[in-house]
């Protein structure tokens, strides 16, 4: 055998986490009544935010309901329009997280209000009395404690927010013990976060570079059960399979490394080509050789210019090299043409030199220039030498 067993590394993880945080949306929602009693359709619901300037509109449905589903988190004035004309509202309703308590307004009651005011035996008329109007005084109540609810709610939020900024700037600086300190703290105050979890579970990985013996592994451990927990809650995400098959295969769990680089191939198939990679990697790391091969071929079918997927497969086939009678290397089919492609796409690349190495050892032509992929046509053929 020419090769001599390797370790090959796998590529890093394929996306890095933003350090803004992760989104906070809300839902509002309600019912409007008509001054008949009955639902209202098509009644334009107007959602102004004040702490930030932007503003939303939905409609009720036949059913008088009106839902506005992923809506930034904020403070909101509700305005309900009917005809092009505003007949009532409420004002500083500050949303939480998910759902939200529904805003029911009865026309027929803000009308009764209004007529009282013109009466002179209510309020004077105006937006403000339709709003109070808008609800009973038990609903009132209710809707009063929902929102001392809310705020109490706000304030964890900003706490975890708070938590998570802390440990993506502590990570940022590789101060790694800080990080997860944080990511943990963040975690317990909502364990829905899949973007918590994965940064959690890298800086656990990270520490464990730094760390010898039972510390490194028991630190990978812990990466690893962070990272299940967020493929666990975005399922969906190819990146995160990647990321967990690299914590997996530290760890030397090399049959869960698979299946996870298969999903993510599976659902990404664009990027496909470097989870095929990183998969022949695991292989190579567990002299699974002809599997090893078959990723790599597999890699190249999905991005034909990834000169590295070359490169690798043509080590893996240099572990089937045998000698003639005079003592002389005969490569699998295929090494040859390889290493030549690596070398076209990439000569001045990392492994170069090893490419050109094993070409000579072979015996064969080795091409010291190339055409560059997209370079204009007419140019002279590269130049050539005999390999030694």
């Amino acid at each position: 055998m020419f090769a001599s067993p390797r370790t090959l590394s796998l590529l890093g993880p394929l996306v890095l986490f933003a350090a803004a945080g992760f989104a906070q949306t809300s839902n509002i929602m309600g019912d409007v009544k008509g001054t008949d009693g009955k639902p209202l359709k098509d009644a334009e619901i107007k959602l102004d935010r004040t702490d930030i300037k932007q503003s939303f509109k939905v409609k009720t449905n036949k059913d008088g309901h009106f839902l506005y589903a992923n809506l930034p988190t904020g403070v909101y004035n509700i305005t309900v329009v009917v005809g092009g004309k505003e007949v009532t509202g409420v004002s500083g309703v500050r949303t939480r997280q998910g759902d939200n308590p529904p805003v029911v307004f009865d026309l027929a009651k803000i009308a009764e209000a209004n007529a009282a005011a013109a009466a002179g035996v209510g309020p004077a008329p105006g937006v403000a009395p339709a709003k109070e109007a808008a609800m009973t005084k038990e609903e009132r109540a209710a809707y009063e404690k929902k929102l001392k609810e809310q705020e109490e709610a706000m304030a964890k939020d900003k706490a975890l927010q708070d938590a998570f900024n802390a440990g993506m700037e502590a990570k940022n600086a590789k101060n790694y013990p800080v990080a997860i300190e944080n990511f943990e703290k963040a975690s317990t105050m909502s364990a829905t976060q899949h973007v918590v979890w994965a940064q959690l579970a890298e800086a656990y990985i990270s520490l464990a570079d730094s760390k010898p013996g039972p510390d490194q592994q028991a630190n990978i451990d812990k990466g690893i059960a962070a990272y299940a927990k967020a493929v666990e809650l975005k399922n969906e995400d190819p990146n995160y399979h990647n990321n967990y098959a690299l914590a997996l295969a530290k760890g030397k769990k090399m049959d869960q490394a698979q299946a996870e680089l298969t999903k993510a191939a599976q659902l990404d198939p664009p990027q496909a080509g470097k989870y095929y990679y990183n998969l022949g990697a695991v292989y190579v790391n567990t002299q699974q050789n002809d599997a090893a091969e078959t990723a790599f071929k597999k890699a190249i079918e999905l991005d034909p210019n990834y000169a590295d997927a070359y490169y690798q497969e043509a080590l893996v086939l240099m572990n089937k090299v045998s000698l003639d009678k005079d003592g002389k290397m005969i490569a699998p089919p295929g090494t040859t043409d390889a290493l030549q492609k690596y070398l076209q796409l990439k000569p001045d690349g990392s492994n170069a030199e090893g490419a050109k190495a094993i070409l000579e050892q072979l015996g064969t032509t080795v091409q010291t220039s190339f055409e560059r992929p997209g370079a204009a046509k007419g140019k002279q053929p590269a130049n050539t030498k005999k390999g030694k």
